[in-house]
């Protein structure tokens, strides 16, 4: 694999043609409530959070690509989507790492890196080149890793919890309406006793005390022991979401109908 880019030509943080941040909260609800009706359309998760940008973004895009970490995994690595559809080399790592994991739930899922890259094109056709674009890209390619390394679930409370924990790591409280709302349709659709509001605060607790992904070498996280990558990273289990889960089940509400597809717990 080829590297990615020439640490001699780093674009500019910001291209001065890249269109000024608007918030749009109601398109963000709108996107959010038709995923939970097809969660395999992950078009909805690019213009939930195109809805909700965080002006933080690019100032932390900026001081990221041009620190010390940046700077080395922007010359060195390899384009990220083809690292992780490359299963074949993901599956010759040492058994129980991170890579094996990855590949057990894309290949159960039926996902690829490649169609997250293909899903948000429809959205961001224009493409600019900066620094801003590189990171942003960063963060969509690791998107199904964190559900890994998380244990969060494409289930509707799953993607709800996982929006707790960006939440605490990126600080868009937009997000964090959007994950609450989440778990407000789930009880109001099951009328569940699970406490589903705790799962997302437990999200947000998780995520606060996590090292942040899209700063991590990804190759050397694949590598990793699953269990030792989460010590690492800091990244603790989530207890009540599957307690919610089991729940869930318990009261009659079918893996089939709720779209559960949940990482196996370590």
């Amino acid at each position: 694999m080829e590297m990615q880019h020439d640490i001699a030509a780093m674009p500019v943080a910001v291209h001065p043609d890249r269109p000024r941040l608007r918030k749009r909260p109601l398109k963000a609800i709108h996107h959010f409530r038709e995923l939970l009706k097809d969660k395999e359309n992950t078009e909805h998760v690019f213009h939930i959070f195109e809805s909700l940008p965080r002006k933080a973004f690019r100032d932390e895009a900026r001081a990221f690509a041009q620190s010390e970490r940046g700077r080395a995994i922007y010359a060195s690595e390899p384009y990220l989507p083809d690292v992780l559809d490359d299963h074949e080399r993901l599956r010759a790592m040492p058994a129980g790492s991170v890579a094996h994991a990855y590949c057990n739930f894309m290949e159960t899922e039926g996902l690829t890196a490649a169609g997250l890259v293909e899903e948000s094109a429809k959205l961001y056709r224009k493409r600019y080149g900066d620094l801003v674009e590189w990171y942003g890209s960063r963060n969509r390619d690791t998107h199904d890793l964190l559900h890994v390394l998380t244990g969060y679930g494409r289930d509707a409370l799953g993607e709800a919890c996982l929006l707790g924990f960006s939440f605490s790591q990126n600080y868009n409280k937009g997000i964090l309406f959007i994950a609450y709302a989440g778990a407000r349709q789930i009880k109001k659709v099951t009328g569940t006793r699970a406490p589903l509001f705790s799962a997302v605060r437990e999200g947000q607790r998780l995520g606060k005390a996590a090292a942040k992904l899209a700063h991590m070498d990804v190759e050397a996280v694949m590598r990793e022991d699953i269990n030792a990558a989460r010590m690492r990273l800091g990244i603790g289990k989530p207890v009540i979401y599957r307690q919610c889960l089991a729940t869930l089940q318990e009261e009659g509400y079918a893996q089939e109908m709720l779209g559960l597809s949940v990482p196996q717990a370590a």
